[in-house]
């Protein structure tokens, strides 16, 4: 299983990047699959998952409303669309999958129980003037 995460850089406030992780050895339908970002001297920060089997999409306050995110199952790979972008969303962000939905997803959101399984190296985002 490996997760490649793409799509990093630097931007101006207010402008927009689309991240892009191609998974391979699992396809998207079968595993919980979402981003997390760190940034500096900062906890990792759970942002936004989704569950292809249900279609149930998560995003954490902080991006809600800037950010979108979706999947292509023909080419495995998941994105996370962003806008709207702020300096605060400056960090490393990283995408992340697992086979049990319900353990992603608390762990995503709450920090409860292990991390996922399975990371992408992190592609990272600066945002400033």
């Amino acid at each position: 299983v490996q997760l490649q995460a793409c799509g990093g850089g630097l931007v101006q406030p207010g402008g927009s990047l689309r991240l892009s992780c191609e998974v391979s050895g699992f396809t998207l339908d079968d595993y919980a699959i979402g981003w997390f970002r760190q940034a500096p001297e900062k906890e990792r920060e759970g942002i936004s998952s989704i569950t292809s089997g249900d279609e149930r999409i998560y995003y954490a306050d902080s991006v809600k409303g800037r950010f979108t995110i979706s999947s292509d199952a023909v080419k495995n790979t998941l994105y996370l669309q962003m806008n709207s972008l702020k300096p605060e969303d400056t960090a490393v962000y990283y995408c992340a999958a697992d086979k049990g939905g319900i353990r992603f997803y608390s762990y995503l959101r709450w920090g409860l129980g292990s991390p996922p399984s399975y990371w992408g190296q992190g592609t990272e985002v600066t945002v400033s003037s």
